[in-house]
């Protein structure tokens, strides 16, 4: 996996926002991440090394883009296009971007993005049930070969099913709040999203619990170091096709 940030900030927008990681690290060392700036990172995808080949090779994985700020911020329009042509360029790489601004997406596509393009996908977050049923109809319609959705942090239950039986979305993930404030994430929640990926044949990834975790009606504190960790013990997750659909 590589994180590739080519500007950093943003501005919160909805629930989900309210106690965003970017902003409590940039808090920390006394930055305001509501200021968004181009970083110096901006060419990664085409930074090249001594011997003139690509930095980053497929051998790193998953580049992830803009994990602190948001791809479609308008804020960035101006720096966009050329982060298009580099990931044009890079067809060797896979891009995941993670939106809370799926609706900005269909005007911020490059010109030649046609049906989307194979080597990038774009996953977008609903926290709650109200982001739901704003955000994945959009994603749904919008010209887009890989689609997937995050719900974290989980706010409260959640109905996709009717977004996830058209066959459009290939991955989910839910997870909780893990910020020091977080608001609590019932496990129950979890639970019924993942049954809904079974029923409509979509993977589905629990990654992790929050600090905040409520399972059969107990509060439990998680220290951040296990959250990830005690969300792969509950064998939650679900690949099609792989026999792990039982007793959930």
């Amino acid at each position: 996996m590589t994180i590739w940030n080519p500007w950093h900030g943003c501005r919160k927008i909805s629930a989900g926002c309210a106690n965003c990681y970017v902003y409590r690290r940039d808090e920390s060392i006394g930055k305001d991440a509501s200021v968004v700036s181009k970083t110096g990172d901006y060419a990664l995808a085409v930074r090249k090394n001594r011997q003139g080949g690509y930095k980053l090779t497929p051998d790193d994985g998953v580049v992830y883009t803009c994990m602190t700020s948001d791809f479609f911020l308008e804020e960035a329009d101006e720096w966009r296009p050329g982060c298009w042509d580099m990931i044009r360029e890079r067809t060797d790489l896979k891009f995941h971007i993670i939106t809370k601004r799926i609706d900005r997406a269909g005007k911020c596509f490059t010109p030649d993005w046609g049906d989307g393009w194979e080597h990038v996908t774009i996953c977008s977050t609903c926290e709650n049930q109200d982001r739901t049923d704003c955000r994945l109809p959009i994603l749904l319609e919008l010209p887009i070969r890989h689609r997937e959705v995050i719900a974290e942090p989980m706010l409260g239950g959640i109905d996709m099913e009717k977004y996830l039986a058209t066959g459009l979305i290939e991955h989910v993930t839910c997870g909780g709040e893990s910020d020091p404030r977080a608001r609590p994430c019932d496990f129950r929640w979890i639970l019924d999203v993942r049954r809904q990926c079974v029923r409509c044949g979509v993977a589905f990834t629990f990654k992790q619990t929050g600090a905040e975790f409520i399972k059969d009606g107990r509060n439990y504190h998680i220290a951040r170091k296990d959250q990830m960790s005690q969300a792969r013990k509950s064998g939650c997750s679900y690949t099609p096709g792989a026999g792990n659909a039982a007793g959930r």
